[in-house]
Protein backbone atom coordinates (compact mmCIF):
# COMPACT_ATOMS: atom_id res chain seq x y z
CA UNK A 1 0.00 0.00 0.00
CA UNK A 2 0.93 3.60 -0.64
CA UNK A 3 2.42 6.01 1.91
CA UNK A 4 1.34 9.62 1.24
CA UNK A 5 -2.41 10.08 1.45
CA UNK A 6 -3.12 6.38 1.99
CA UNK A 7 -1.14 5.65 5.16
CA UNK A 8 0.01 9.12 6.24
CA UNK A 9 -1.59 12.54 5.77
CA UNK A 10 1.37 14.47 4.41
CA UNK A 11 0.48 15.77 0.96
CA UNK A 12 -0.16 19.27 2.27
CA UNK A 13 3.32 19.37 3.77
CA UNK A 14 5.09 18.27 0.56
CA UNK A 15 3.05 20.66 -1.56
CA UNK A 16 4.18 23.39 0.87
CA UNK A 17 7.82 22.35 0.25
CA UNK A 18 7.21 22.61 -3.52
CA UNK A 19 5.73 26.07 -2.95
CA UNK A 20 8.76 27.10 -0.90
CA UNK A 21 10.98 25.92 -3.75
CA UNK A 22 9.00 28.00 -6.25
CA UNK A 23 9.35 31.03 -3.99
CA UNK A 24 13.13 30.55 -4.07
CA UNK A 25 13.22 30.23 -7.86
CA UNK A 26 10.99 33.27 -8.36
CA UNK A 27 12.53 35.25 -5.49
CA UNK A 28 8.99 35.96 -4.40
CA UNK A 29 8.12 35.14 -0.78
CA UNK A 30 4.41 35.66 -1.47
CA UNK A 31 4.09 33.13 -4.29
CA UNK A 32 1.20 30.66 -3.89
CA UNK A 33 0.46 27.57 -5.95
CA UNK A 34 -2.95 27.53 -7.60
CA UNK A 35 -5.60 24.91 -6.91
CA UNK A 36 -5.26 23.73 -10.52
CA UNK A 37 -1.61 22.85 -9.78
CA UNK A 38 -2.41 20.32 -7.08
CA UNK A 39 -2.81 17.19 -9.30
CA UNK A 40 0.66 17.90 -10.74
CA UNK A 41 2.57 18.51 -7.52
CA UNK A 42 1.52 15.34 -5.67
CA UNK A 43 1.57 11.64 -6.41
CA UNK A 44 4.58 11.72 -8.77
CA UNK A 45 8.33 12.00 -8.29
CA UNK A 46 10.13 15.08 -6.98
CA UNK A 47 11.62 15.74 -10.42
CA UNK A 48 8.22 15.52 -12.14
CA UNK A 49 6.71 17.95 -9.65
CA UNK A 50 9.56 20.40 -10.16
CA UNK A 51 9.53 20.09 -13.96
CA UNK A 52 5.85 21.01 -13.95
CA UNK A 53 6.43 24.09 -11.78
CA UNK A 54 9.42 25.24 -13.82
CA UNK A 55 7.49 24.91 -17.08
CA UNK A 56 4.57 26.93 -15.72
CA UNK A 57 6.18 29.47 -13.43
CA UNK A 58 9.93 29.72 -13.94
CA UNK A 59 11.01 28.55 -17.43
CA UNK A 60 14.43 30.15 -17.07
CA UNK A 61 15.24 27.88 -14.09
CA UNK A 62 16.76 24.40 -14.26
CA UNK A 63 15.63 21.19 -12.58
CA UNK A 64 19.04 20.96 -10.89
CA UNK A 65 18.56 24.42 -9.37
CA UNK A 66 15.05 23.53 -8.23
CA UNK A 67 16.20 20.21 -6.73
CA UNK A 68 18.90 22.03 -4.77
CA UNK A 69 16.32 24.33 -3.21
CA UNK A 70 13.83 21.51 -2.65
CA UNK A 71 16.32 19.34 -0.77
CA UNK A 72 17.58 22.30 1.24
CA UNK A 73 14.06 22.81 2.59
CA UNK A 74 13.48 19.07 2.94
CA UNK A 75 16.65 18.46 4.93
CA UNK A 76 15.90 21.35 7.27
CA UNK A 77 12.31 20.25 7.88
CA UNK A 78 13.23 16.57 8.32
CA UNK A 79 15.92 17.53 10.83
CA UNK A 80 13.35 19.58 12.70
CA UNK A 81 10.93 16.63 12.64
CA UNK A 82 13.55 14.27 14.08
CA UNK A 83 14.15 16.80 16.87
CA UNK A 84 10.39 16.88 17.51
CA UNK A 85 10.07 20.55 16.65
CA UNK A 86 8.98 20.24 13.03
CA UNK A 87 5.86 21.59 11.37
CA UNK A 88 2.95 20.64 13.65
CA UNK A 89 0.63 18.00 12.23
CA UNK A 90 2.77 17.51 9.12
CA UNK A 91 2.73 13.70 9.29
CA UNK A 92 -0.36 12.14 10.82
CA UNK A 93 -1.75 8.63 10.28
CA UNK A 94 -4.80 8.39 8.05
CA UNK A 95 -7.92 7.72 10.12
CA UNK A 96 -8.34 4.00 10.77
CA UNK A 97 -5.00 2.92 9.29
CA UNK A 98 -3.55 1.64 12.58
CA UNK A 99 -6.40 -0.76 13.31
CA UNK A 100 -6.41 -1.82 9.65
CA UNK A 101 -2.70 -2.67 9.64
CA UNK A 102 -2.97 -4.61 12.90
CA UNK A 103 -5.97 -6.50 11.55
CA UNK A 104 -4.00 -7.53 8.45
CA UNK A 105 -1.11 -8.70 10.63
CA UNK A 106 -3.45 -10.73 12.82
CA UNK A 107 -4.73 -12.50 9.70
CA UNK A 108 -1.20 -13.41 8.66
CA UNK A 109 -1.11 -11.14 5.63
CA UNK A 110 2.22 -9.68 4.52
CA UNK A 111 2.34 -5.91 4.11
CA UNK A 112 4.58 -3.76 1.95
CA UNK A 113 4.80 0.03 2.04
CA UNK A 114 5.44 1.77 -1.30
CA UNK A 115 6.24 5.40 -2.12
CA UNK A 116 7.58 7.49 -4.99
CA UNK A 117 9.23 9.62 -2.32
CA UNK A 118 12.92 9.35 -1.56
CA UNK A 119 13.96 7.50 1.59
CA UNK A 120 15.13 10.59 3.46
CA UNK A 121 11.68 12.13 3.27
CA UNK A 122 9.59 8.97 3.43
CA UNK A 123 11.06 7.38 6.54
CA UNK A 124 10.48 10.32 8.94
CA UNK A 125 6.86 10.40 7.74
CA UNK A 126 6.05 6.80 8.57
CA UNK A 127 8.15 6.96 11.74
CA UNK A 128 6.12 9.96 12.93
CA UNK A 129 2.84 8.20 12.11
CA UNK A 130 3.90 5.01 13.89
CA UNK A 131 4.93 7.08 16.89
CA UNK A 132 1.43 8.59 17.04
CA UNK A 133 -0.08 5.10 16.70
CA UNK A 134 2.36 3.64 19.27
CA UNK A 135 3.17 0.80 16.87
CA UNK A 136 6.94 0.72 17.30
CA UNK A 137 9.42 0.87 14.42
CA UNK A 138 7.98 0.66 10.89
CA UNK A 139 10.87 -1.47 9.63
CA UNK A 140 10.00 -4.08 12.25
CA UNK A 141 6.31 -4.06 11.32
CA UNK A 142 6.34 -4.06 7.50
CA UNK A 143 7.57 -6.98 5.43
CA UNK A 144 9.22 -4.43 3.14
CA UNK A 145 9.44 -0.68 2.63
CA UNK A 146 10.11 0.35 -0.98
CA UNK A 147 11.04 3.96 -1.74
CA UNK A 148 12.27 5.70 -4.89
CA UNK A 149 15.84 5.56 -3.59
CA UNK A 150 18.22 8.28 -2.47
CA UNK A 151 18.83 11.81 -3.80
CA UNK A 152 21.25 12.30 -6.67
CA UNK A 153 23.22 14.82 -4.61
CA UNK A 154 24.37 11.96 -2.38
CA UNK A 155 25.57 9.88 -5.27
CA UNK A 156 22.39 7.85 -5.16
CA UNK A 157 19.69 7.35 -7.75
CA UNK A 158 16.05 8.35 -7.93
CA UNK A 159 14.44 5.22 -9.35
CA UNK A 160 11.47 5.05 -11.70
CA UNK A 161 8.51 6.53 -9.81
CA UNK A 162 4.79 5.92 -10.18
CA UNK A 163 3.11 5.45 -12.63
CA UNK A 164 6.03 3.16 -13.60
CA UNK A 165 5.27 -0.35 -12.23
CA UNK A 166 8.75 -0.89 -10.74
CA UNK A 167 7.98 0.13 -7.14
CA UNK A 168 4.96 -2.13 -6.68
CA UNK A 169 6.51 -5.01 -8.63
CA UNK A 170 9.58 -4.77 -6.40
CA UNK A 171 7.48 -4.69 -3.23
CA UNK A 172 5.81 -7.99 -4.16
CA UNK A 173 9.08 -9.71 -5.03
CA UNK A 174 11.29 -8.39 -2.21
CA UNK A 175 8.79 -8.49 0.66
CA UNK A 176 6.42 -11.46 0.32
CA UNK A 177 8.51 -13.09 -2.42
CA UNK A 178 5.53 -13.38 -4.76
CA UNK A 179 6.17 -14.20 -8.41
CA UNK A 180 4.31 -12.56 -11.29
CA UNK A 181 2.41 -15.82 -11.82
CA UNK A 182 0.97 -15.43 -8.30
CA UNK A 183 0.03 -11.78 -8.81
CA UNK A 184 -3.67 -12.31 -8.02
CA UNK A 185 -2.71 -13.05 -4.42
CA UNK A 186 -1.67 -9.39 -4.12
CA UNK A 187 -3.86 -6.31 -3.64
CA UNK A 188 -2.48 -2.80 -4.04
CA UNK A 189 -4.05 0.13 -2.17
CA UNK A 190 -3.68 3.71 -3.47
CA UNK A 191 -5.25 7.14 -3.27
CA UNK A 192 -3.57 8.71 -6.34
CA UNK A 193 -4.05 8.27 -10.07
CA UNK A 194 -0.33 7.71 -10.64
CA UNK A 195 -0.33 5.03 -7.96
CA UNK A 196 -3.36 3.28 -9.43
CA UNK A 197 -1.61 3.14 -12.80
CA UNK A 198 1.54 1.81 -11.13
CA UNK A 199 -0.32 -1.05 -9.45
CA UNK A 200 -2.23 -1.96 -12.59
CA UNK A 201 0.91 -1.91 -14.75
CA UNK A 202 2.57 -4.18 -12.19
CA UNK A 203 -0.31 -6.61 -12.82
CA UNK A 204 -2.05 -6.49 -9.44
CA UNK A 205 -5.71 -6.01 -8.46
CA UNK A 206 -6.21 -2.44 -7.27
CA UNK A 207 -8.19 -0.79 -4.49
CA UNK A 208 -8.63 2.96 -4.74
CA UNK A 209 -9.07 4.94 -1.51
CA UNK A 210 -11.08 8.15 -1.41
CA UNK A 211 -9.26 11.34 -0.50
CA UNK A 212 -6.61 11.60 -3.22
CA UNK A 213 -6.91 12.53 -6.89
CA UNK A 214 -8.24 9.26 -8.35
CA UNK A 215 -11.54 10.83 -9.41
CA UNK A 216 -9.90 14.01 -10.74
CA UNK A 217 -7.26 12.05 -12.66
CA UNK A 218 -9.85 9.87 -14.37
CA UNK A 219 -8.38 6.61 -13.04
CA UNK A 220 -11.31 5.36 -10.96
CA UNK A 221 -12.23 3.03 -13.85
CA UNK A 222 -8.83 1.33 -13.45
CA UNK A 223 -9.62 0.35 -9.85
CA UNK A 224 -11.11 -3.07 -9.18
CA UNK A 225 -12.68 -1.50 -6.10
CA UNK A 226 -13.04 2.07 -4.87
CA UNK A 227 -13.50 2.46 -1.11
CA UNK A 228 -14.30 5.34 1.22
CA UNK A 229 -12.42 4.03 4.26
CA UNK A 230 -10.37 1.13 5.64
CA UNK A 231 -13.42 -0.73 6.94
CA UNK A 232 -14.66 -1.03 3.36
CA UNK A 233 -11.20 -2.18 2.25
CA UNK A 234 -11.22 -4.87 4.96
CA UNK A 235 -14.54 -6.12 3.62
CA UNK A 236 -13.14 -6.25 0.08
CA UNK A 237 -10.15 -8.29 1.24
CA UNK A 238 -12.48 -10.72 3.01
CA UNK A 239 -14.65 -11.08 -0.10
CA UNK A 240 -11.63 -11.49 -2.34
CA UNK A 241 -10.35 -14.23 0.00
CA UNK A 242 -6.83 -12.76 -0.04
CA UNK A 243 -5.76 -14.77 2.98
CA UNK A 244 -2.79 -17.03 3.69
CA UNK A 245 -3.24 -20.65 2.59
Amino acid sequence: MDLDGTTVRSEGFWIWIIQQTCRDLLKNTRFELEESDLPYVSGHSVSEHLKYCIHKYSPESTVEEARGSYFKHTQHEMDETRKERGRKGAFMPVEGVGDFLLELKAKGLKIGLVTSGLYEKAYPEILSAFDVLKMGLPEEFYDCIITAGFPLRRGGQELSPKPHPWLYAEAARIGPGISFEERNSVIGIEDSGAGVCSIRLAGFPTIGLMGGNIIESGTKGLCDYYCFNFREISNVIELANILPG
